[in-house]
């Protein structure tokens, strides 16, 4: 069992999919999710012969990920307000992380398809994009693409709450389903924030709690972001 302020077990396999030039299959606890990086040779109308690239995302809950079964959107019609919310989060986390002059007018999209949810599904979708984003960017440097890499650091992303009173960090469903408070949290390496997502669902929060929750967080990232690059993608220091 984790302690309070720790992430859970976490393991990511990659090169998961055979057509892509980054792909993750990354587990948190029992969510998992397969994070894909794809290139297009072109991008959006508003960056044509700006030299810059750009990288967008979707996010998608299999049918199959959660009890009882989640409907599959394309049978909706149209996508919910929280897929919309979530891709737009993942795009936002790692362009923030590119230099899109060195990029080049590319497009890279990231897919991210949840196979098994019991919560942080974003969070891990994060995550797991920043690898997929790695390697497909390594993939077009080898190719000769690519003369420098675009990425200026990485990043992770963690959920943290208030259950009973207490600091828990990487929640669960069922800590998510019974937190006070619950945020997502989204940090570079370098110890910069991209996104502080907090709500209160009861009581407000003071503002203590929230530099606990705060402090738990930035933890389990930086640890979360030293794991990836030493033990999973061998980056030297």
């Amino acid at each position: 069992m984790k302690k309070n302020n720790s992430m859970r077990p976490f393991t990511v396999q990659r090169h998961f999919i055979k057509h892509n030039p980054g792909s993750v299959l990354i587990s948190f606890g029992d969510t998992k999710v397969i994070c894909s990086a794809t290139i297009e040779n072109s991008v959006p109308r508003f960056l044509r012969d700006s030299g810059k690239g750009w990288l967008t995302s979707e996010y998608s809950l299999l049918p199959s990920s959660t009890f009882p079964r989640a409907q599959r959107e394309a049978q909706r019609g149209k996508v919910t307000g929280r897929t919309t919310e979530i891709q737009r989060l993942i795009g936002r986390s790692l362009r923030a992380v590119i230099d899109f002059d060195l990029l080049g007018e590319r497009t890279i999209y990231i897919d991210a398809d949840v196979i098994q949810a019991d919560g942080g599904t974003r969070t891990a979708s994060i995550t797991g994009g920043m690898i997929a984003l790695w390697d497909c960017v390594q993939h077009l440097i080898k190719s000769g693409d690519l003369k420098k890499n675009p990425i200026k650091e990485f990043l992770s992303a963690v959920s943290v709450g208030l259950v009973n009173g207490d600091v828990i960090c990487d929640l669960c469903y069922e800590e998510d389903s019974n937190a006070d408070v619950d945020m997502n949290i989204v940090m570079t390496e370098s110890g910069r924030f991209v996104e502080i997502q907090g709500t209160a669902e009861k009581d407000p929060f003071s503002e203590e709690q929230f530099a606990e929750m705060l402090a738990s967080a930035k933890g389990a990232i930086s640890s979360t972001i030293q794991t990836i690059k030493s033990d999973i993608l061998s980056i030297e220091n």
